[in-house]
């Protein structure tokens, strides 16, 4: 790719990445995508935690490979002297060092912010934990899940008159992964001016509210906890809003169609859609509270219609209606779409081990082009380079490092 791609805007930047499972990967993968050198530090003998989630036999997880693409492995023993002396080393060359250890873990290793940032004063330090400093739960663990339900999203998630859900997109992962990432890149562009580092922390259950800011609307707005609103929205009903069944009745044939309380052109272009014109200026149905009084004949007429088309062709028609519609898609029709191939947006990437790997890549194009994809590394498979490349070490030193059991 040419000068002006994805990956030049962060060309030179030496990420030092100490995370494993999602929520750090997610952040030093978007970084990677972007062009900064990222270097994964793994344990010799299992590496990241992710790479075992249900892995092929005898190679890595498609999970592992999805978080960790355009990164490089070195693998250095932390219980080891000489290896926490290495890392020491490293992050003296680093721009920004991540971890998501459990609470404490980094500092009862040695390589807490204090240490680093005395080594490496202008070091962006980064760090994802469950709860906050300050928090009573600051010492729990969370994954994803913990997240979203002590973050507010379970809350607002499931049918009104049903238990909450937890949503399925891991934002409490990836989610908080990518604050911290734009808190990097906010960091990094401060200390070119400056030159002065940072200590940056999310926790997980801080991030999640950042995405339920409209919960929160409507709780100033009502003085009640917000609730669940199905396929609706926490922020107020306007019928028709929802998902509406298509033929031939499969488990993801819906089409989801949105009518605007901006817009009053939305229903009364539906109608027409639907072949209910004459009911364009009925009092009974002409405004959102008229449509709230009446939304289950609102909603039975819009699903009338709906069950007579499949969930493409119900997407295409109401759209080019100028209606805010949307096919459910799964995810085995989403990665078979030659649109997103087309664009960059999926691509094909070949894994050493595991062959020709599908997968999504960074959705932003720069300057028309998608990022460049590289495969997620084997485990230590850049150890040699890496300290070379940043530290000068030679094969013979590495060597010994290597039988030393320091390096894997």
């Amino acid at each position: 790719m040419t000068e002006g791609g994805a990956e030049s805007c962060l060309t030179g930047v030496k990420v030092l990445d100490l995370t494993q499972f999602e929520a750090g990967p997610s952040c030093t993968e978007a970084l990677a995508w972007m062009g900064a050198e990222v270097v994964k530090v793994e344990n010799p003998k299992s590496g990241d935690p992710g790479r075992q989630i249900n892995p092929p036999p005898g190679q890595d997880a498609h999970y592992f490979l999805q978080y960790n693409a355009n990164k490089k492995s070195l693998t250095v023993n932390l219980k080891d002297p000489r290896g926490l002396e290495l890392v020491k080393q490293l992050a003296v060359k680093a721009d920004v060092f991540t971890e998501n250890f459990a609470p404490g873990a980094i500092e009862r290793l040695g390589l807490g912010a204090d240490v680093i940032r005395a080594l490496n004063p202008s070091i962006i330090y980064a760090q994802v934990k469950g709860f906050g400093a300050g928090s009573p739960f600051e010492s729990n663990l969370a994954f994803d899940m913990i997240a979203q339900a002590c973050g507010g999203t379970m809350s607002v998630t499931g049918e009104a008159d049903g238990p909450p859900l937890k949503p399925g997109p891991t934002i409490g992962d990836t989610g908080t992964g990518m604050l911290l990432a734009i808190s990097i890149l906010g960091a990094l562009y401060r200390r070119a001016r400056t030159g002065q580092g940072e200590h940056l922390q999310v926790a997980m259950q801080d991030a999640m509210l950042q995405y339920i800011r409209g919960a929160f609307a409507t709780q100033t707005r009502t003085g009640r906890a917000a609730h669940r609103a199905g396929s609706g929205s926490v922020l107020a009903r306007n019928p028709p809003m929802g998902i509406f069944p298509c033929k031939p009745g499969g488990p993801n044939d819906y089409v989801y169609v949105y009518t605007s309380r901006a817009n009053p052109e939305h229903w009364r272009r539906l109608l027409g859609v639907i072949g209910r014109e004459d009911l364009i200026g009925d009092p009974r149905y002409d405004t959102p509270e008229a449509r709230l009084a009446h939304d289950t004949e609102v909603e039975g007429m819009v699903a009338d219609w709906t069950r007579q088309h499949d969930k493409h062709e119900a997407m295409r028609i109401i759209g080019a209606a100028g209606i805010p519609a949307g096919a459910v898609l799964d995810t085995s029709e989403l990665i078979a779409d030659p649109s997103f191939a087309a664009r960059g947006i999926m691509q094909t990437v070949q894994h050493p081990t595991i062959g020709p790997y599908k997968m999504t890549t960074w959705p932003v194009r720069f300057s028309g082009r998608p990022a460049e994809l590289r495969p997620a590394p084997l485990l230590g498979q850049h150890s040699d380079e890496v300290l070379g490349g940043w530290l000068g070490l030679g094969a013979e030193q590495a060597g010994a490092l290597r039988r030393d059991g320091v390096i894997g």
